[in-house]
């Protein structure tokens, strides 16, 4: 049985791309995250050393991967931590869920040299960092898009803005300070001070229910 069938949000969240069942896809992998951990650059990692290193034929890695930056994708996916369940009965609840992984991402970026290498890699590919964006970050926002739209279904949202750019007022502070700011902190209770700072500035008003 599908467990996201019926659950929007949750299906949103489901990573797409090649399965990771497979023994050779995760020898592969586990291969250039070992090498990359013993100190090797991304430069230095050819599909031969990597497939050497897997244990696996060339052939085997190029069937999967067209090239090494294609690779580096895959890597990268599985580096991310899946998103997180929602409850679906609180929004402000599945609100602060959404900003925690972030918040949690924001960390494991800072504190992993492994990601940071993949990840810098991959973004100074723009059509590999499109598709992250295509697929990753894309299923990310629909699963905040979804729990927006509850909260609006049941009067917690206003509905006379944009949902896009409310969806921005809560991603947003987390994501400067974890990207853009990275010599800020990133306590713990940081989601919830900025979902109960957004929500008080989103709950339907007076004048916008009047508007609306």
């Amino acid at each position: 049985m599908n467990r996201t069938a019926g659950d929007p949000e949750a299906a949103a969240c489901e990573r797409r791309g090649r399965p990771r069942s497979a023994a050779a896809d995760t020898a592969i992998i586990e291969a250039v995250l070992r090498m990359i951990e013993d100190g090797a650059s991304i430069a230095e990692l050819s599909m031969e050393r990597i497939a050497r290193e897997a244990g696996v034929g060339k052939a085997t890695v190029y069937r999967r991967w067209p090239g090494k930056s294609a690779l580096m994708l895959d890597v990268m996916r599985s580096l991310e931590a899946r998103c997180p369940k929602l409850d679906g009965d609180s929004v402000r609840d599945d609100l602060v869920a959404l900003l925690e992984f972030l918040r949690l991402g924001g960390l494991a970026k800072r504190n992993s040299a492994v990601l940071r290498t993949v990840v810098s890699h991959v973004k100074a590919q723009p059509a590999l960092w499109a598709e992250y964006h295509d697929t990753v970050i894309r299923d990310r926002h629909e699963a905040l898009l979804a729990v927006l739209r509850r909260g609006r279904e049941s009067g917690e949202i206003r509905t006379d803005h944009d949902i896009e750019a409310i969806a921005d007022l809560f991603v947003g502070p987390m994501l400067a300070r974890a990207i853009l700011h990275e010599w800020k902190e990133l306590p713990e209770g940081l989601a919830e001070d900025i979902v109960d700072m957004v929500l008080d500035g989103v709950r339907p008003t007076a004048r916008a229910e009047v508007a609306g």
